[in-house]
């Protein structure tokens, strides 16, 4: 045994409370059931193993996803510690399984950096799972355990052999470790008990980035597929992936700097778009919602730039004056924080902001100190950047000016609103839905068939135009998208105010043909890029109507799809005539069967639109709707034959 793994004793564990609180309410403890849920299990007990890479004492991680949906993630760390625990009167092992808020991570001086959900990672697991197997590889010798739904059905006992599927093949022998396998329990994870390969190998590739000389090997059974992660360059390599599909204006600018054992990594690189990407990570877990890292670099950003521009006197006009949004057009941004475990302090259950107030001006100054540093010594970069952000403002200006613009000619337009908007009666948000349709005869019937107390329509005729790398002066100036934003009524640009939307169900009703996909893509790309918490908040839908009419004799039936519409017909009498109409436009449909079809909550079929993830709906976004051509001609090529054709 080597002096490592013997120090690391049940004298380092910690416990404060028992399971079944988990059981009970496992949303408080994974955020959710479904598959969300199921994945963040999965990323628990990797991040475990993590855990033990960020101490020094792993190199390597595999993860096996077997035919049954069962999961298996092994290291070659010290391995859990078996020895008794004299409070508990049992091996550390069960006491780290079955309790919540036991292991190294708190009181405990094993580990003085890392993830896991509070702690509760590997306990939370097991009390939802329907099978729970651990296998401790110590000294040469394998100590196995196994649980159900959190309570221990075989104690711990030393085998001969590891137990679990493929295991021994991919493991090189005579390894040290931690080994466990576990299934999730059907009575729990209702929705799916499915794991997703993209979904894993993502967050896989993102933690591979994130620790950064570590090998991540993953195995697939359902496919005998496999895929292995290694970064030698860290979150430099992560940053040249981000802007893989972007025109760059440099090479990735890396500042590092400690400061009270916190530990900070930044990696920032200007495109050419004026979107702004800035991902945040505290001991590799990703904070989605920021936090006071993030604060602290977004001020010193401002204040270096800003006082860079001054000092060698780039501002000339000197009532412009740069903010912070300026400083952040085209960035991409990569923020790494690590720090002692036992002082995070997390804002909600599942980690999504960062709340230690003493990071932000640690962040601050070392931002500060590096990139002023970088400036000096790289004045070709500095002046790119400080140019970017100059040019920030005179947009900035243009887009005030033509919203100004709006705004007082709104005014005596139907109390603001545009006038081809047909309002509904509620001024209550949650009840309010804003159909956005094509066409002059398909708004007409929408306004005929809507339900006025609650569903407001808005037609556009036309094709909007696309926003994709397009500045927001000259979107604001454009007619179709001056109705719309003055229709939701929360702003635009640095005025944007999402408890302002007048609607909380943004309909896109178009044609059931490649004119409306079109044209709903289009105003995807605006709302995704100019106004996103309309969909991160679940507000945007696209509406179904009908593809096909069928009907025989006096009977008939609406399909949406083409499984339906073939199954339906296999149902009907098949000696008799069977009338199918296609529908083609919105405008075939009178009022009464718009609103039976596709505008009754009732009877209707509605797509919501969500953000799974968003770096590759921004990359997406960019290969299709962007000005660059060859990309977007590789992507169709190699994606044609998912097409489904309607000629």
């Amino acid at each position: 045994m080597s002096s490592a793994t013997k120090q690391y004793t049940s004298k380092q564990i910690v416990v404060l409370e028992g399971l079944q609180p988990v059981r009970k309410r496992p949303a408080m403890y994974i955020g959710s059931t479904d598959s969300s849920g199921l994945h963040h299990c999965l990323t628990e007990i990797i991040d475990n193993s993590i855990d033990e890479a960020l101490g020094g004492f792993a190199k390597n991680i595999w993860i096996i996803i077997h035919k049954d949906n069962s999961a298996t993630v092994a290291d070659d760390g010290r391995g859990i510690p078996i020895d008794i625990m004299p409070k508990y009167k049992k091996p550390a092992i069960e006491v780290v399984l079955t309790t919540l808020h036991s292991g190294g991570k708190f009181e405990g001086t094993a580990y003085k950096v890392s993830g896991g959900l509070h702690g509760v990672g590997a306990a939370c697991v097991n009390a939802l799972s329907l099978q729970f197997k651990a296998e401790i590889r110590r000294g040469n010798k394998i100590y196995f355990i196994e649980f159900s739904k959190g309570n221990i059905i075989q104690k711990l006992t030393q085998i001969s052999k590891s137990k679990i599927d493929k295991l021994e093949e991919i493991l090189p022998k005579n390894t040290n470790g931690t080994t466990i396998t576990f299934k999730p329990d059907p009575s729990i994870f209702k929705e799916t008990l499915e794991f997703d390969q993209k979904t894993i190998l993502k967050s896989l590739k993102d933690r591979a980035y994130l620790t950064s000389k570590i090998y991540f090997h993953y195995y697939d059974e359902r496919d005998n597929t496999q895929q292995h992660y290694y970064f030698e360059g860290g979150i430099i390599s992560l940053i040249k992936n981000l802007n893989k599909k972007k025109t760059t204006l440099h090479e990735p600018i890396y500042l590092h700097g400690q400061s009270d054992n916190i530990d900070v990594e930044i990696a920032i690189q200007y495109n050419d778009s004026f979107k702004e990407n800035i991902l945040s990570f505290v001991n590799i877990i990703k904070t989605s919602e920021g936090g006071t890292h993030l604060t602290g670099f977004k001020i010193a950003l401002t204040r270096t730039i800003k006082e860079y521009a001054t000092k060698k006197d780039l501002i000339k006009n000197k009532k412009d004056q740069i903010i912070g949004d300026d400083t952040r057009e085209g960035l991409t941004t990569v923020i790494s924080v690590k720090m002692p475990s036992k002082d995070l302090q997390f804002e909600g259950q599942t980690k999504g902001k960062l709340g230690n107030s003493e990071v932000q001006p640690i962040v601050a100054k070392i931002v500060r100190q590096e990139l002023d540093t970088f400036l000096e010594e790289h004045p070709n970069i500095a002046k790119i950047i400080t140019e970017k952000a100059l040019l920030s403002i005179k947009i900035r200006k243009a887009a005030k000016a033509a919203k100004d613009a709006i705004m007082r000619k709104g005014i005596f337009d139907s109390l603001g609103l545009p006038g081809k908007l047909a309002d509904c009666q509620s001024k209550i948000p949650e009840e309010c839905e804003l159909y956005i349709v094509e066409g002059d005869s398909a708004g007409g019937s929408a306004k005929q068939a809507r339900d006025r107390g609650f569903q407001a329509i808005l037609p556009l005729w036309g094709k909007a135009i696309n926003t994709e790398d397009m500045r927001l002066d000259k979107i604001v100036n454009s007619s179709k998208l001056k109705d719309f934003i003055i229709a939701l009524g929360m702003g635009i640009g640095e005025t944007v105010n999402p408890k302002k939307l007048r609607y909380h169900r943004i309909i896109l009703m178009s044609d059931a043909d490649v004119d409306g996909a079109h044209i709903s893509t289009l105003l995807l790309t605006f709302l995704f890029r100019h106004l996103p918490s309309t969909i991160e908040n679940g507000f945007v839908y696209i509406a179904m109507p009908p593809l096909y009419k069928i009907k025989q004799g006096s009977n008939s039936k609406y399909v949406y799809m083409e499984e339906e519409k073939e199954k339906y017909i296999k149902e009907l009498d098949q000696s008799k005539k069977i009338d199918i109409q296609r529908y083609k436009g919105l405008g075939e449909m009178n009022p009464i069967q718009l609103w039976d079809t596709t505008m009754n909550p009732k009877n209707r079929l509605l797509k919501r639109i969500t953000i799974e993830d968003a770096q590759k709906a921004d990359e997406t976004f960019q290969i299709l709707m962007g000005s660059e051509v060859p990309p977007r001609k590789k992507f169709i090529t190699s994606h044609a034959h998912l097409a489904t054709l309607d000629i």
